[in-house]
């Protein structure tokens, strides 16, 4: 062949002005300060804004009224910087993964070979690839031979074999072989970026998690203007203008759950590093606890069920015999085309899976390799065979491995413990060995040798039977187990045969009524899937990643919360638009990385189960703490509309509200967010799609509990009224704060737990209590008071405020007992 120039520098730099470069576009990303705007979009925080407006538009010639406005734009602009920095911290996230797949490529220009960056690669231009390469572009190749695995584009794991005039697409990985290959396609014109284009284009699903938010804080922010435009007309009415718009300004505040943003971005950040450090990168906030209401799980097989890789599982030889067992071991290295590659400063094995398995095997067991390999005819899927012919020190020798059926039957002759006997004899033996290990989903080779001899394939010497599987993970059954236990569904969709895949699900624990290949798939309507599905169909065999969308759809179709794993580039549509996608980290395209919600830095379905604990947990947590808040806004709200109607005066300053619910409120409720899974974790089923935040049960809770609250309170400030209004306006601002402790020991009491020492197993909880104490003792008895509107107390109002928050105590228990006899079964 001619020798190949290759493209000019300058040619090569003309291109690249006309295609642009050699990646994958990314939609527009959002900057900074885009992010940092969306925050202030939230109509929680818009409320907020509203209130510092109207806070200093109605007393703008006093100063308290700057302190209760400075005051709110403070807690506005601290939920709405915690949000920006957690959301800009997973975008730098993600922007780490996003690195190509093949950074730099060989290449030849004006006739010399060099090394350039892949995303300067241009139609025309020659490169050079070898095995252990990932292909940088869609080429054609000109020259040499290559073994391909694209199952990252076709779902196939087996190697394909590339010659002159076959084409090779970019992200698909080189098993072995050399070759030179001319460029037609880059970038977003390559097989890969079409599909990139496609999965840009189909519209992200908003988690379950983000529409209940976006609804309850709909929901939260529409009653609070109702009971202000309420209050706000009586109060004109009452108190006059001035007092009227403070009292609407201090309902704003009460109904408002000011910290409710900053606690939640912080439970699901803090949620989110939790699971990385279980190898479970999320690479979307709302997706931590989202995880948690899954209630199937579609799975690949290789590598997340089972360890990925091929393993020699067992040598079966006619009568065991020293001779027998070496003609063997070195049939298995000799006899094969997987290659010892450096990478990253790691030795590996890189070719076809069995080859790499039984070089694997046989490498630490073979003493003499020094065999020359001097002949060979190599595997095609028509011979179902391979045979090499070597050089040994006592003569040259053939050595042949194949199809079972395929080798027998170009066998005349088996070592038979160390004698070679006529095969007839054991031939029988032999094909019912080879399907009893097929049947249990096992990959069976035959080996054989013989004393070189054309033709060399026949009248050949069987030794035995190689059998091989990719064994499953030692945690995937526990893990199943636990998914049961759960309620999840677990359904496996494979690439791999049925036999192999109905033999995994046995081993591991999986059930299922049957299983379906793609081909079945094909001829089915949705509807009869849908029938398929429902009768306990959990294994899908033969499929490709578009059979995978289809089950998906009618999954979701059905009202199912479906995550969905994969690693292929064709994978990505159907992680894009399952309810929670999850690419692999080691095996994943980075297309399919670019398309999911979590990615599994180790491969493993035990990672997925942790997650889904942990978002389960997430859960829990965001409604402890939203039961907490909500009680005292519904608490606050009740006590300053109860009030206006009432009382003469204000028994709440905007100023006292906002330091309930940002700090002593607040660190609690931060606190709240890192409780422990409770022990009923995995035992409970999992939530329905339509199931918000604040179910039945929750929704009484906080009224219930929220008006006793205010009862109670008010009972307090009566008791002290007496003693001036400054004192009992201070007592009854007190008894908010010690409530706290009587709303966490029923939140505690509600979760049901085990032992009391499962009460305090959250250290940072306690402390968080106290320290709320500590800091409201701090504003009572400092110079700071003044600021608050409030006077020390005395051991009178002491004593009203600890008797009135155990009485609350006591009756928290009865209505908490009450509502769970009203709403059995609910989960809290």
């Amino acid at each position: 062949m001619a020798k190949q120039e290759g493209l000019s520098q300058e040619e090569a730099r003309r291109r690249l002005k006309v295609f642009g470069e050699n990646k994958i576009e990314k939609r527009k990303k959002e900057s900074p300060l885009d992010m940092l705007i969306a925050q202030f979009k939230s109509p929680i925080i818009l409320l907020l804004i509203g209130a510092a407006i109207i806070s200093i538009a109605s007393n703008y010639h006093s100063q308290e009224s700057y302190i209760d406005s400075i005051m709110i734009i403070v807690i506005v602009f601290a939920a709405a910087i915690a949000g920006f920095v957690q959301d800009y911290k997973a975008e730098k996230a993600v922007e780490a993964l996003q690195k190509l797949a093949a950074p730099k490529a060989k290449v030849i220009r004006n006739g010399k070979r060099r090394e350039v960056l892949a995303t300067e690669l241009v139609p025309g231009d020659i490169v050079l690839i070898s095995g252990g390469d990932v292909i940088p572009a869609d080429a054609e190749i000109i020259e040499g031979y290559l073994e391909v695995d694209e199952s990252n584009l076709t779902g196939e794991s087996k190697a394909v074999k590339k010659m002159p005039g076959d084409r090779v697409f970019s992200s698909t990985s080189v098993y072995m072989g050399e070759a030179k290959a001319k460029i037609y396609a880059t970038g977003m014109k390559t097989e890969l970026g079409k599909i990139a284009g496609k999965m840009q284009e189909v519209k992200e699903r908003e988690t379950p998690f983000q529409y209940h938010i976006r609804k309850f804080t709909k929901k939260i922010v529409v009653l609070a203007l109702l009971i202000i435009v309420v209050v706000l007309f009586v109060g004109l009415g009452k108190f006059g203008p001035t007092e009227a718009f403070l009292i609407a300004v201090a309902l704003a505040v009460a109904a408002v759950p000011e910290d409710l943003p900053a606690v939640i971005v912080t439970a699901l950040s803090l949620g989110s590093r939790d699971m990385a450090n279980k190898n479970a990168l999320v690479r979307k906030l709302a997706v931590t606890e989202s995880i948690g209401s899954v209630d199937v799980i579609c799975t690949d097989k290789t590598g997340t069920l089972t360890k990925g890789q091929m393993q020699l599982t067992k040598l079966w030889l006619p009568k065991e015999n020293k001779k027998a067992n070496e003609l063997a071991v070195e049939c298995c290295y000799y006899c094969n085309d997987a290659k010892k590659i450096t990478k990253n400063d790691k030795e590996k094995y890189i070719g076809d899976e069995t080859d790499v398995a039984l070089k694997m095997f046989s490498v630490g067991i073979l003493k003499d390799k020094s065999f020359k390999r001097f002949e060979e005819i190599p595997f095609s899927s028509e011979r179902e065979r391979m045979s090499v012919a070597c050089e040994t020190k006592n003569g040259k020798l053939v050595f042949v491995k194949g199809a079972p059926e395929v080798v027998v039957k170009k066998s005349s002759k088996a070592l038979i413990g160390g004698t070679v006997k006529d095969i007839s004899s054991i031939k029988k033996q032999i094909l019912d060995k080879n399907s009893e290990f097929t049947s249990k989903g096992f990959r069976v080779l035959a080996l054989a040798y013989k004393p070189y001899k054309k033709p060399i394939e026949s009248n050949l010497i069987f030794i035995g039977l190689a059998v091989l599987s990719d064994p499953p993970r030692e945690e995937a059954g526990e893990a199943i187990k636990d998914c049961y236990s759960a309620g999840i569904r677990v359904i496996m969709i494979t690439g791999d045969n049925p036999k192999t895949a109905k033999a995994v699900a046995d081993e591991i624990g999986l059930k299922t009524e049957g299983v379906v290949t793609g081909n079945e798939l094909d001829k089915m309507s949705r509807e009869e899937l849908s029938e398929l599905l429902n009768k306990g169909v959990n294994i899908f065999a033969r499929t490709t990643p578009f059979h995978k969308l289809t089950i998906l759809e009618v999954l979701q179709k059905e009202g199912h919360i479906v995550a969905m794993t994969g690693d292929g580039v064709n994978d990505s549509l159907a992680l894009k638009k399952a309810d929670i996608g999850i690419s692999m980290g080691i095996r994943g395209s980075q297309v399919a990385k670019e398309a999911s919600d979590i990615i599994l830095l180790d491969d493993n379905f035990a990672t997925i189960r942790n997650a889904i604990k942990d978002g389960r947990r997430i859960f829990d947590n965001i409604r402890k703490f939203i039961d907490y808040l909500m009680t005292c806004n519904v608490a606050e709200v009740v006590v300053v509309t109860l009030a206006t109607f009432f009382f003469p005066y204000i028994l709440l300053y905007p100023v006292q509200i906002l330091w309930i619910n940002l700090i002593t409120d607040g660190l609690p409720a931060l606190a709240l967010s890192i409780d422990p899974s409770r022990p009923d974790t995995m035992k409970r089923k999992p939530r329905k799609r339509g199931e918000g935040i604040i179910n039945r049960k929750l929704l009484l809770l906080i009224g219930g509990i929220g008006i006793k609250k205010a009862i109670m309170i008010l009972s307090i400030f009566l008791v002290t009224l007496p003693l001036g209004i400054d004192v009992a306006r201070t007592s009854l601002f007190t008894g908010f704060i010690l409530y706290e402790f009587v709303r966490i020991a029923v939140i505690r009491y509600n979760e049901k737990l085990d032992s009391l020492k499962d009460w305090f197993s959250n250290k940072v909880l306690v402390a968080s209590l106290l320290g709320s104490l500590a800091l409201q003792l701090f504003i009572i008895y400092t110079p700071v008071s003044k600021y608050f509107k409030v006077v020390p107390l005395g051991a009178y109002e002491w004593t009203a405020l600890i008797v009135g928050t155990l009485t609350g105590f006591i009756l928290g228990i009865i209505i908490s007992e009450v509502i769970d006899r009203i709403t059995k079964g609910e989960e809290y």
